[in-house]
């Protein structure tokens, strides 16, 4: 059995409403970080990474000027490195579980990021997450290790993923 259970499955299709879930079902102390879209008159220009903890950033922006691409959007890597990065490291010292929402492309572009992930994933400390659907090198590499589980969401399984992810995680995380 792996240490890190990672959700994929189609944009929009709810990966951050089952974390919270999870999280909300877990009687223990939780740490990291959960990306979401940021939206202005109905469209998506850009995400906010907010740690469990309350605090928060932007992650990327159409309108952002600094930063590496990544399609539409603009990474503002410190602002990541600031919030997400930071809740990542801090819940792998200090947390039961940890929690890291997205692995993706975006999240990438931070090198401290990638270390961050290996040192959480080396903790044998339950790690609850999701990564990009996409084929991408080292993240199928990532999802192809012995340590991670990989659940697909659909619309279908949604509710009945939130449960099986409670009744796993409730087995292994100690509060």
């Amino acid at each position: 059995m792996g240490n890190a259970l990672l959700i994929t499955g189609a944009p929009g299709s709810g990966k951050t409403t089952v974390i919270r879930g999870v999280i909300a079902g877990l009687p223990v102390r939780a740490g990291g970080f959960v990306t979401e879209e940021i939206r202005e008159g109905g469209e998506r220009v850009g995400f906010r990474v907010s740690a469990l903890d309350g605090r928060a950033g932007i992650l990327a922006h159409v309108k952002t000027v600094k930063g590496p691409r990544v399609g539409r959007y603009q990474v503002d890597v410190a602002a990541f490195e600031d919030v997400g990065v930071a809740a990542l490291e801090e819940a792998t010292a200090e947390a039961d579980l940890i929690v890291v929402d997205e692995i993706g492309k975006m999240e990438l572009c931070s090198p401290r990021f990638i270390q961050a992930l290996e040192a959480a994933l080396a903790s044998k400390k339950p790690l609850l997450g999701t990564i990009l659907q996409a084929p991408h090198p080292w993240l199928d590499a990532l999802k192809r290790r012995p340590t991670v589980e990989l659940y697909r969401l659909t619309e279908r399984n949604r509710e009945d993923l939130t449960d099986a992810l409670l009744a796993r995680l409730r087995t292994e995380v100690r509060g």
